[in-house]
């Protein structure tokens, strides 16, 4: 079934997402300060190499359509295999229990406690994520269709963050520190700031705010991911591209691209931490972030590419990649990885990350927008149990508001008008977009995917997708039951829409008594 595949690559995704939010962008931690440096920057290392795998088998899934068929039918071969998806449920978490309910100063202290967590969970998560799909047996068969290639392109793809490493001594030739540095120098000015510039160390900045870029920061990534994926999608096309074109031409214009992404990624970082946060820059120079946006750019630009007809040989079939749009596991994934990676944007960007809900409405919006047609299929009905069962869930949430909570910092400093715009979305989004995001992600593919029929079965599928579901909340007790009555309001008639219902109906109940009582922290 292809749509188990595609569903798997995107909760890979949606969960690699998740991983840089909690740990990089959530936390303040950093690996200097365990004592344990080498250890702590290699795990950090291991989820690098895990994006950029990731990336790779997408790009292999997507233009190979012999190796996609050929992985589909075995997938589609395979039995369930519940329990390797409870193992996978487990590592996850052995992941982030320990360190969600933990402080910084603990992680800090313990964190050789917490390296072991997080290495068995992830060998745990990954063991149990393979064989969920299929057999080992079957992975090996698969390996053995695509040959060497397959393994050759993994290969490339988890030395891209040595490759970063390598080409760090590219940050001391002069002539890419100084076109980044007055690259980045023009951007400031166009934006009206009074630039300092240092060569040694080489350190960039305005209003009181300096950057000392170092290599690890420098946009080096970029380039290494460029040159990486470039490369396996070479290996991927292999007697259908004109190399000399693609080398000599393609290549050099990506990294260009690169370049210039970099530049506006350090103007911005810079403009932050000179008029609103320099804690959050400090945090954008040094998250997964970076990674994961130029890991994105260097996908688009390998979609520019495919449809360049002067860089294919004449004749030569140009691989598709399968449409997603609409596909019904898709639609219920996608927009919710969409979710996790506004978060990290908001979360990166926004001393009070609230205030940047409307960029993630936005998002959503035009995620759901895209799988519109899977959606709108759905089965929709006014369900009075389902909308008795979603007042209930906000009643409830509203009543078990802890007392004396801290106001949502940051209103204040908005105008009138700013104010009214900056509710209303958050208040639509809350009751409306909030709800089709989550449902279609925890009951419509989680609950539906581990269900398999059995009331054994459909208990642990309950239990796993509202502790999942609660992970995402902060109250995590409210929010682990809501979980359980959205499921009991889905599993009542199989209906998807029902679920969604009773989520915007509770969301709508408390994003109502935010309005009313001005406490936005409800919400």
């Amino acid at each position: 079934m292809q749509n188990r595949m595609i569903g798997a690559v995107a909760l890979v995704v949606a969960e690699l997402v998740a991983v840089v939010l909690v740990f990089q962008v959530l936390s303040d931690f950093e690996c200097r300060q365990t004592g344990l440096e080498t250890a702590c920057r290699s795990l950090r290392s291991l989820a690098l190499r895990g994006l950029c795998v990731v990336a790779a088998l997408g790009l292999v899934l997507g233009l190979r359509a012999d190796l996609r068929h050929d992985l589909t039918a075995r997938v589609a071969a395979t039995r369930s295999r519940f329990g390797w998806a409870l193992l996978h449920g487990l590592g996850l978490a052995v992941i982030f229990l320990p360190w969600l309910a933990s402080g910084a100063e603990a992680h800090r202290a313990g964190f050789h406690l917490f390296l072991g967590a997080l290495c068995g969970g992830a060998a745990l998560a990954v063991l149990g994520g393979l064989f969920w799909l299929m057999a080992p047996r079957d992975w090996s068969g698969w390996l053995r269709t695509g040959g060497t290639g397959v393994l050759a392109m993994l290969a490339v793809a988890v030395l891209i963050p040595d490759l970063a490493d390598a080409l760090g001594f590219a940050w001391s030739i002069d002539a890419l520190l100084l076109s980044t540095f007055y690259g980045v120098a023009v951007l400031l000015t166009l934006a009206g700031q009074s630039v300092t510039i240092n060569l040694t160390p080489p350190t960039i900045g305005t209003n009181g705010f300096f950057a000392e870029i170092a290599p690890s920061c420098s946009g080096i990534e970029g380039f290494a991911l460029i040159a990486g994926f470039m490369a396996i999608y070479a290996l991927l096309m292999l007697g259908s591209l004109r190399m000399g074109r693609y080398w000599l031409v393609a290549l050099p214009l990506a990294l260009l691209v690169s370049w210039l992404f970099n530049l506006l990624r350090i103007a911005g970082l810079i403009l932050i931490g000179a008029h609103a946060s320099p804690a959050l820059a400090v945090n954008g120079f040094h998250s997964f972030a970076g990674w994961l946006f130029f890991t994105v750019l260097a996908l688009g630009i390998l979609a520019v590419v495919q449809g360049r007809t002067w860089l294919q040989r004449e004749g030569a079939a140009v691989a598709t990649a399968p449409a997603l749009t609409g596909d019904a596991t898709a639609a219920r994934i996608v927009p919710f990885i969409v979710f996790m990676l506004s978060g990290l944007v908001v979360n990166a960007f926004w001393q009070t990350p609230a205030l940047g809900f409307p960029l993630q409405a936005a998002m959503m919006a035009g995620a759901l927008w895209l799988f519109r047609a899977p959606l709108l299929a759905l089965t929709w009905r006014l369900d009075p149990v389902a909308l008795l069962a979603g007042l209930a869930v906000g009643l409830g949430w509203i009543a078990l508001a802890p007392a004396g909570a801290e106001p949502l910092a940051g209103l204040e400093r908005l105008g009138a008008g700013a104010f009214a715009l900056w509710a209303v979305i958050r208040i639509l989004g809350t009751s409306l977009l909030v709800p089709v995001v989550e449902e279609a992600f925890f009951r419509g593919y989680l609950l539906d995917r581990l269900d398999t029929g059995s009331w054994q079965m459909r208990l642990a599928a309950v239990i796993i997708s509202s502790l999942a579901f609660a992970l995402l909340h902060g109250r995590m007790l409210e929010a682990g039951a809501a979980g359980v009555i959205f499921a009991l309001v889905m599993l009542r008639r199989g209906r998807l829409g029902d679920a969604i219902l009773a989520h915007a109906t509770a969301n709508a109940a408390v994003a109502a008594a935010a309005l009313v009582t001005g406490d936005w922290s409800l919400i």
